[in-house]
């Protein structure tokens, strides 16, 4: 069977449909009645500047003289602006998180930044990803972050990094090791000695690579950011100063400035310290709060958020509406306000880097925080305008019509995939109309395909792969993920997490899971627990049977002064009948890069008509000759991870609101490519691959 992308000339139903909402979608694409107004009565946007704002010539490759890097100025008579080499100078910033981006696909991502008209990329560093384990650090690969800050220099970006040592970011525990938590008398974002020698530890080697990268040193990075919404937490009144001292004793000298929302600005700002606010849309009381806090100061705009993210089984997919957005940000320019959109490019949470929320119930992030509104016949009508009109007048249409590209309203103002969106056109045209010299070209789309369906053929039980994990840990008395003594005396950070024990004698069992768990006797299903539901009855056995129970971490909450507790497994002991249960054989199951090279000598099953219980299934996906970008649609799985020739793609789940899972072309070999599930509950059937994706 030809094995490369399908592009059917024939007209499927999917085609019929589009013809006949052919006229209905393209006439979302017209200006809705309220622009129409705009354009007849002039009041629906605020008037941007007459004079063009020109700072071409503050280029981080070109820019020789670096004596004055960001700085504030105040002229009586005039509001408070910030200057750039001397010159005046607003930030048009964007968020993209090189963490959550395939670096092969850095570049493009940054292109369409600068594209687009901003002149800014901020970053948050995340701790967690870069120190593992105490003292051994990772800034390789896809945590190059010296790589990254260097290539937008040179596309022509300045930078705004945000090094924490917390950072949220809807990222597991906000970016905080999890081997912080093996203490429990340690105290998170506060001035505790075990926490502050461990920020030292992390700021010695991390500002290392910061400071050659600094403006005064001829590289890109304008101002760091103290800590993040420390407002919001405020546990130690001499917690954000200490930082402040670290950064400059280590030979931070560019601009600082810490990020907070209104209400919480006064408890997170420092003396000394520009302060910056989030919000979601222009707010005049917030700006005059802000204003009354530090009169003298321009207005910093950090986080405006265009979107926000979901998490699994919530009930709707959230999104912002494009015009809402254009209008905020032209209020901004129209009064000299700067700002930084959160997010421009989301990307997405691979692997189990995901946070969680838990302001009642415990709620993981959904694995794209790049998100889009997916409509599944768009697809299929670009595809035919592809087809039947690319010669014709649509051709020549403004925006391109040769990419998946919602109508609908966005998140981020790039999708998941680096796609483009009715907000990215809007914010360009924009930004075009009040610059003065031009925008660079809107670089090429990022081609997607359609593979053939992959059945798994092969599959592996989890109690046969128990072998081939590192040796358990025998404990008297449950061990916590991050109290295991594995990884240099580290613990786990994520995954999964399986304890055996013998019992004798049914009852009713109580245990405490984070997050939740399933239980076994030998290899039969006998329920759930979650951190809601801590009780199960456990049927009457006639010769003793081997408990076990697999316990999944599905993020640890990244906000609020919960990220104190978050320690995942087992916590405590099992009880039957109020009786404690001793003696646990305790698996790892982190299921990195080596663990699937030990699984390809395994012997694997031929797959059966059905399997209940978690199992790894085994198939090949063919992408062709020429990889590219596609979406998984996972029908009649249930949960569980992909992972594509190693990479962990994220969790599926169908409870939804994410449907899909983004599957970068960059992480394709030609032709045979290794594709492994791990399920937790049910074999299903095909894993289907589409050019869009459903969130």
């Amino acid at each position: 069977m030809d094995s490369s992308p399908r592009f059917s000339p024939c007209l499927s139903w999917k085609r019929i449909v589009c013809i006949f909402l052919l006229p209905f979608i393209l006439s979302g694409l017209a200006p809705s009645i309220k622009y129409k107004e705009y354009l007849i009565s002039g009041e629906a946007r605020p008037q941007l500047p007459q004079s063009r704002f020109n700072w071409s010539h503050l280029n981080p490759l070109e820019l020789k003289n670096r004596s004055m890097g960001l700085q504030t100025e105040s002229i009586a008579g005039s509001k408070p602006y910030f200057t750039l080499g001397g010159h005046k100078f607003l930030i048009f910033g964007g968020s993209i998180h090189y963490f959550r981006v395939p670096r092969a696909y850095w570049r493009d991502r940054l292109l369409k930044l600068k594209a687009c008209g901003f002149n800014t990329v901020t970053t948050y560093v995340p701790w967690n990803l870069h120190e593992p384990q105490r003292g051994k650090f990772d800034f390789s690969g896809n945590l190059d972050l010296e790589a990254f800050v260097l290539m937008a220099a040179e596309i022509g970006l300045w930078v705004i990094l945000r090094p924490g040592p917390y950072i949220c970011g809807e990222i597991d525990l906000g970016g905080l090791p999890s081997w912080l938590l093996q203490d429990p008398k340690l105290r998170l974002r506060t001035t505790d000695n075990g926490f502050v020698e461990a920020v030292d530890q992390y700021f010695d080697h991390l500002m290392a690579r910061v400071v050659p990268l600094q403006y005064h040193q001829g590289g890109p990075i304008i101002a760091v950011q103290v800590e993040n919404e420390y407002g919001s937490f405020n546990k130690d009144k001499d917690y954000m100063l200490y930082l402040q001292k670290a950064l400059l004793k280590r030979g931070i000298v560019e601009l600082l400035l810490t990020s907070d929302s209104e209400k919480e600005v006064l408890r997170g700002s420092i003396k000394g310290v520009l302060a910056t606010i989030n919000m979601n849309t222009f707010q005049a009381n917030a700006i005059k709060s802000l204003y009354k806090i530090q009169r003298n100061k321009p207005i910093m705009i950090m986080e405006y958020w265009v979107g926000w993210f979901d998490t699994w089984g919530s009930s709707e997919h959230r999104v912002t509406n494009v015009d809402d957005v254009e209008k905020t940000v032209s209020e901004f320019i129209k009064f000299e306000i700067s700002f930084n959109v959160y997010m421009f490019h989301g990307g997405t949470n691979f692997g189990f880097i995901n946070g969680a929320i838990n302001f009642e119930n415990h709620r993981g992030v959904v694995t794209s925080y790049g998100k889009c509104v997916f409509c599944f016949l768009l697809v299929a009508l670009v595809h035919l305008i592809l087809e039947v009109l690319k010669q014709g007048l649509l051709w020549r249409i403004a925006w391109p019509v040769t990419m998946p590209w919602c109508i609908a309203d966005y998140d981020a103002v790039l999708t998941e995939a680096g796609d483009y969106t009715n907000k990215y056109f809007k914010l360009r045209k924009l930004f075009g109309s009040i610059l003065a010299f031009p925008l660079p070209p809107v670089p090429e789309i990022t081609l997607k395909a359609v593979y053939p369906a992959v059945r798994p053929s092969l599959y592996l039980p989890l109690w046969d792969v128990l072998k081939y994990l590192n040796e358990p840990v025998i404990s008297n008395k449950p061990v916590n993920m991050e109290n295991l003594p594995i990884n240099n005396g580290n613990g786990q950070s994520y995954g999964f997490i399986l304890y055996e024990t013998l019992i004798c004698s049914g009852g009713e069992l109580h245990a405490d899971v984070q997050d939740t768990a399933q239980v076994f006797l030998n290899e039969t299903s006998i329920g759930m627990l979650s951190d809601g539901n801590q009780n199960l009855n456990i049927p009457e056995v006639r010769e003793c049977q081997l408990l076990r129970v697999l316990v999944e971490n599905q993020g640890r909450v990244n906000f609020s002064w919960k990220i104190q507790d978050q320690r995942k497994g087992l916590i405590g002991s099992i009880t039957i009948n109020n009786i404690p249960v001793e003696g646990y054989t305790i698996y790892s199951l982190e299921m990195k890069m080596n663990f699937f090279e030990r699984l390809r000598s395994a012997t694997w099953r031929p797959v059966p008509n059905s399997y209940l219980g978690p199992a790894f299934y085994l198939g090949t996906l063919k992408a062709g000759s020429s990889p590219k970008d596609t979406f998984l649609r996972l029908l009649n799985w249930n949960c569980g991870f992909v992972f594509i020739n190693g990479h962990n793609l994220g969790r599926y789940w169908y409870i939804g609101p994410q449907k899909t899972l983004y599957l970068p072309g960059a992480w394709l070999h030609p032709e045979d490519n290794e594709i492994i599930l791990f399920e937790k509950s049910k074999s299903g059937s095909y894993i289907q691959t589409i050019d869009g994706p459903m969130l």
